[in-house]
């Protein structure tokens, strides 16, 4: 049974929820699940075929009726599809690539979540340069009224790490954005710096990545993260980065 469960997991989480119930609908109509049962043919691509005949495979050694198994697919559906709707995770990934995975690129994604976000926008990154295309999404940003808070490292000549002053230089470029960095006491504290690289827009959407906010991140080094879409974790973020500032871990810069 449990390579039962597994397969359907498999098949729901791949295949549209319009495929789902056709692939329910053709189960009914089986009479024996140990006959010369195929169901690739009601999906489209090889990978959705593949998990198809893992699906009546599993089946197969096991006592559930044909109405039994679609009705266990069909409710797996549904509660995929619910919960997708209130959460999703995608990869994001910038670098050498394959034909086997696909997944959507830093700047791409970055772009999505500035362009999209309407009240608020929080993003940190331990350096920014060579970002045009970022620049100019933030501006419209706060062209259209969008609380913009940005936290990034500060240079050395101001107690940080880096030996330019990024933050500065983003500052101009960005003029109505709210720049923090990481207070003296704490820093000091802690002995560390600002290396966590976010962006949360309205409490909905969070984008967490290996990427800083260079040129070379956002089209050359190899950077991964995941672009979450609803639910619990983009709240819970934004309430930390709101919290960092409000008790003063994080300051104006």
């Amino acid at each position: 049974m449990e390579r039962l469960l597994e397969a359907i997991t498999a098949v729901v989480c791949l295949v549209s929820p319009e495929k789902v119930r056709a692939l329910a609908g053709r189960i009914r109509k089986i009479e024996d699940a140990k006959a010369s049962v195929s169901l690739s043919d009601v999906v489209g691509t090889a990978t959705a075929r593949a998990v198809a005949d893992r699906l009546v495979d599993a089946w197969r050694a096991t006592s559930v009726g044909s109405d039994e198994l679609a009705s266990m697919l069909l409710a797996a559906g549904h509660a995929f599809e619910n919960v997708s709707k209130h959460q999703s995770t995608e990869l994001v990934w910038t670098g050498p690539t394959t034909p086997f995975v696909s997944a959507r690129r830093t700047e791409q994604v970055l772009l999505e979540v500035v362009n999209g976000a309407r009240h608020s926008l929080f993003i940190t990154s331990y350096v920014a340069y060579d970002i045009a295309n970022v620049v100019r999404a933030l501006n419209n940003a706060t062209a259209r009224r969008v609380q913009l808070n940005m936290l990034l490292e500060r240079p050395r000549s101001d107690g940080g790490s880096i030996s330019f002053d990024a933050l500065g230089k983003l500052r101009q470029a960005v003029p109505d954005a709210n720049f923090f960095t990481w207070g003296d006491d704490a820093a000091a504290a802690m002995g560390g710096s600002v290396h966590a690289k976010v962006a949360v827009a309205d409490d909905q959407r969070c984008f967490i990545t290996s990427a800083n906010l260079t040129g070379s991140a956002m089209e050359r080094n190899m950077e991964a993260g995941v672009l979450i879409s609803g639910g619990e974790v983009p709240k819970l973020l934004a309430s930390h980065l709101r919290a960092l500032v409000d008790t003063k871990i994080v300051v104006r810069a």
